[in-house]
C-alpha cells in the first residue's frame, strides 16, 4: 500500500514539475492587440515593423541559449579535467595566447554579427516614407487628446481619449478610440501638454515618447484589422496606470465613413464646449 501511494506521489511530482517546465500553449500565446493571461511572449505582431522586432529577439534567446550552454559545458570540463583527483600537481601555466586571443575576438565577432541586423532594424524604424493619413497625438495628465488635420472636406477635428473602466479589457478600452486605415501608412506627430508620456501599442512594434515643447514622429502600416490596445509607457504621474490607448484598424471605406461621422460627432462636441465657455 505504501509503496502504491508512493509512486502515486512520485507521478505527481513529475507532473507538477513538467507543467512548470514545460509552460502550456496558452501561457505562452501571444495576445492579438491585447495581453493574455500568463502570457511570456510578445503580441503577436500587425506591422512589418513588429514581426522584424519579434525575429531579431528570438535570434537574441537562441544565441543566448547557446553561449548558456557552451559556458556551462565549459565550467563542467574544468571541474572534472582540473579536478584535484585528476590533477595531483597543479599546472603553473599563468599564459595561454592562444585562448587570450579567442576570448577576445570571438565576442567581437558575435557582437558585429548581432549590430548587423540591429542597424537596419533601426533603420527602418527611423524611416520616413510618406504618409497616407498623418494623427496629432497629444499627452495630458493623465489622457490622450487626438487631432485628424482637415483633408478637402474630410477630418478637421479633435477629440480626447480617456479610460473607459466599464469596458473590457479593464483599463485598456478608452471612450474614443483612433481609427486608421488598413495597409496604409499612419504617422503618429507626438507631443505632450504638460509632463513626459509615452504613446505605445505592442502589437505595432514601437513606442514614441511625448515631450513638452518637442513633436516627436513615429509611423506604422497594420496588416490586418482589428483593434488594439496599447498603454503610457511612461512614469507621468498619479494616474499613469490610467492612460490607455485604442486604435482600430479598418478597411478604407469603414475609415472614410468613420471621418464623416466623426467630423460631426466632435465638431458638435467641440461648439457644445465652446458656448458652455461662453456663458
Amino acid at each position: 500500500m505504501r509503496t502504491t501511494q508512493a509512486q502515486h506521489r512520485s507521478s505527481w511530482g513529475i507532473a507538477a514539475l513538467g507543467a512548470l517546465l514545460v509552460p502550456s500553449s496558452s501561457a505562452l500565446a501571444a495576445g492579438i492587440g491585447q495581453p493574455e493571461p500568463w502570457q511570456m511572449g510578445r503580441q503577436v505582431p500587425v506591422t512589418e515593423l513588429a514581426a522584424d522586432i519579434n525575429l531579431f529577439e528570438n535570434g537574441l534567446h537562441w544565441l543566448a541559449f547557446i553561449i548558456s550552454l557552451f559556458v556551462l559545458a565549459l565550467i563542467l570540463y574544468c571541474v572534472f579535467k582540473f579536478s584535484e583527483k585528476a590533477n595531483p600537481v597543479p599546472s603553473r601555466t599563468t599564459h595561454n595566447t592562444m585562448i587570450e586571443v579567442a576570448w577576445t575576438i570571438v565576442p567581437v565577432l558575435i557582437l558585429v554579427a548581432v549590430a548587423i541586423p540591429s542597424f537596419r532594424l533601426l533603420r527602418g524604424q527611423l524611416s520616413d516614407p510618406k504618409a497616407d493619413v498623418v494623427v496629432k497625438v497629444i499627452g495630458h495628465a493623465w489622457y490622450w487628446s487626438y487631432e485628424y488635420p482637415a483633408e478637402g472636406d474630410k477630418g478637421g477635428f479633435t477629440f480626447d481619449a480617456n479610460v473607459d473602466e466599464e469596458q473590457q479589457p479593464k483599463l485598456l478600452a478608452t471612450d474614443n478610440d483612433v481609427v486608421v486605415p488598413v495597409g496604409k501608412v499612419v504617422k503618429m506627430q507626438v507631443t505632450s501638454g504638460d509632463v513626459i508620456h509615452s504613446w505605445a501599442i505592442p502589437s505595432f512594434g514601437g513606442k514614441i515618447d511625448a515631450v513638452p515643447g518637442r513633436l516627436n514622429q513615429w509611423w506604422f502600416k497594420a496588416d490586418r484589422e482589428g483593434t488594439y490596445h496599447g498603454q503610457c509607457s511612461e512614469l507621468c504621474g498619479a494616474r499613469h496606470a490610467y492612460m490607455p490607448i485604442t486604435v482600430r484598424v479598418v478597411s478604407e471605406q469603414a475609415y472614410a465613413d468613420w471621418l464623416t461621422e466623426a467630423k460631426t460627432k466632435y465638431a458638435a462636441i467641440d461648439n457644445g464646449a465652446r458656448l458652455a465657455d461662453a456663458r
